[in-house]
């Protein structure tokens, strides 16, 4: 059947309807739904900023996302490895204790519970965000956000705690927690560089590697390796190597 008048392509009565249906409303539970699941989404992100913002461990865990190569394993310090690094360190030592790549602070909480005094602690950690949270936890200690290779440029700079008289301090200890053998080969060179440069003559360096065989990276450095201790408690195990300098060996 052929009709004499062909029907238009977009009835009036449909663009009427459509525009019924949108006056009154009745097209607004698409729109609804698209809304409250926006209102979820940010809810959901605003609890995971409190739980990051609450938990030193979620914390950590994102900035090991973001910098996998400057930020240790997920269980890189355990109390226990923690506890055997602090004591390392003599705690009535006059000159200053400085820990590189402070992480959440396991390492830095075991130092203070040996006696080292906050104000000879000083911690360098090159994310921004950890070193926000070190200054939360440790408000007395010295908590600068640098770089582990610029050691001597932050003393030039006067960022490191100085002696009475104004001269700067003596660094007695080095505590590393920085993961060394995943670090590009440029920058790990300009950190042990800048470690065996700024450690005392009578100073010790302590870093825990999950390497429990083969030398230190710091013995690259020019330190040399005084005695090691695995801990095997740890997760992985790990190994702590205590160095110095050859002549105070």
């Amino acid at each position: 059947m052929r009709f004499k008048h062909p029907l238009p392509s977009r009835l009036p009565g449909v663009r009427v309807g459509a525009r019924v249906v949108r006056d009154i409303g009745l097209d607004a539970g698409p729109r609804l739904a698209v809304q409250a699941a926006r209102a979820s989404v940010a809810r959901m992100r605003r609890a995971m900023d409190r739980a990051v913002a609450q938990s030193p461990q979620s914390l950590f865990l994102r900035e090991l996302m973001a910098q996998p190569g400057s930020v240790g394993a997920i269980c890189a310090s355990s109390p226990r490895l923690a506890t055997r690094m602090a004591e390392q360190v003599d705690p009535a030592t006059h000159g200053l204790v400085v820990e590189l790549g402070g992480g959440t602070g396991v390492i830095s909480s075991a130092l203070l519970a040996r006696g080292v005094a906050p104000e000879r602690l000083v911690i360098i950690e090159q994310s921004d965000a950890l070193a926000a949270l070190l200054r939360r936890r440790f408000p007395l200690v010295r908590v600068i956000h640098g770089d582990a290779a610029e050691l001597a440029q932050l003393q030039i700079q006067g960022l490191l705690p100085l002696d009475a008289a104004g001269a700067p301090l003596p660094i007695d200890y080095i505590v590393s927690g920085l993961p060394l053998l995943s670090i590009p080969l440029p920058v790990r060179q300009r950190i042990l560089q800048a470690g065996a440069l700024m450690l005392a003559p009578q100073g010790r360096l302590v870093q825990f590697t999950y390497a429990l065989r083969g030398p230190s990276p710091w013995q690259i450095g020019g330190l040399v390796r005084l005695r090691s201790e695995r801990v095997i408690a740890n997760l992985p195990p790990a190994r702590i190597d205590v160095l110095g300098h050859a002549a105070a060996g």
